[in-house]
């Protein structure tokens, strides 16, 4: 008897089968031939797929907006601290001006020639008048920091009301894509909920046997801890802005997966393009992150031309082949 093969994982076009497939047709009839999937179930799959496709660019963006605000907040912040600095110096540079001035005031008011005639104390008169000198010395150096340092402080502030103003447009660019996102999602949950228990059950099938898969593969160290991170999240559900650790969506997954290799990657997929070393598909290894769709789309490779991936509303965290989407390319971190 022959030794027993361990079934493969599912390919992203069974998976689409099964979505099509009503859950009375999922298996042939005796004589081995498939039934054609039903209208309906072959329109909602469709029109889904498409909101879920601009839900998913929309929800890149998103994030995008959001990591934007997360920089813009630190960084306004950050200028706020270094306005208020530079107002307590201002202020204690106006009150060493004014005791400058002051002395000045209560001693510099009589003609240097006749004070020293009519001083009783000729010595004593020159050196006072020395100390005039020297506090009109420090008058002047004192005025000319006053000067640079508001400035610096005018500068200041308004470095801080326009990123403030840009904070804001961040803001409003965030709720309006969220809106987006959230109009796009609840259309496909409502389509979805159209179907019958069945075929719901269908489009959301996978292969049992990927969730009992564990990594046993060639990579080691950082990248062999993130394929095992990905593994473990098998079968877990899609949500857009997920970071896990329960739901996922595409980035957050590969973000969770390398964090837990120690190795800190962008919220956003077209910022985790940039995270790394570009590799040639022919070059793939067990931990690379793969792209698709404009960037729009990540996953982990896992090896034999399959990856694992957070894939869209309604589905769960699973394997497939990297060749069932539109391949742009790879980033070693």
């Amino acid at each position: 008897m022959g030794t027993r093969r361990k079934p493969a994982p599912p390919s992203r076009a069974r998976i689409a089968l099964a979505t099509a497939l009503t859950g009375s047709a999922l298996l042939a009839s005796a004589g081995g031939a498939h039934a054609e999937p039903s209208a309906d179930v072959a329109s909602v799959k469709t029109q889904v797929d498409e909101l879920n496709e601009q839900a998913e660019a929309s929800t890149e963006k998103y994030n995008k907006f959001e990591e934007d605000q997360q920089h813009l907040r630190k960084e306004a912040g950050q200028l706020q601290d270094q306005v208020a600095t530079g107002q307590e110096r201002m202020s204690g540079l106006k009150e060493c001006l004014a005791a400058v001035a002051g002395e000045q005031y209560r001693t510099g008011n009589v003609d240097p020639t006749v004070a020293l005639m009519l001083s009783s104390d000729p010595d004593n008169y020159l050196r006072r008048a020395s100390a005039q000198d020297i506090a009109a010395s420090s008058q002047r150096d004192l005025l000319r920091l006053l000067q640079s340092q508001q400035r610096r402080l005018d500068q200041r502030r308004s470095e801080a009301t326009a990123l403030l103003a840009r904070l804001d447009e961040t803001e409003r660019a965030l709720a309006a894509e969220k809106k987006r996102v959230q109009a796009k999602l609840a259309e496909a949950t409502r389509l979805l909920n159209t179907l019958s228990a069945a075929d719901r059950a269908g489009y959301n099938a996978q292969d049992l046997q990927s969730f009992r898969e564990t990594y046993n593969g060639p990579a080691s160290g950082r990248a062999a801890a993130a394929v095992q991170f990905a593994f473990a999240q098998l079968g877990k559900p899609y949500k857009w802005g997920a970071v896990g650790p329960g739901k996922f969506d595409c980035s957050g997954l590969t973000g969770a997966a390398w964090s837990a290799a120690g190795v800190s990657l962008p919220r956003v997929s077209q910022s985790q393009w940039n995270a790394g070393r570009r590799i040639a598909k022919s070059d793939l290894q067990p931990g690379d992150l793969v792209f698709f769709s404009s960037l729009q789309h990540v996953g982990i490779y896992i090896g034999g031309g399959r990856m694992i991936h957070a894939p869209r509303t309604g589905k769960n965290v699973e394997i497939t082949r990297i060749d069932v989407m539109a391949y742009v390319g790879a980033v070693r971190p």
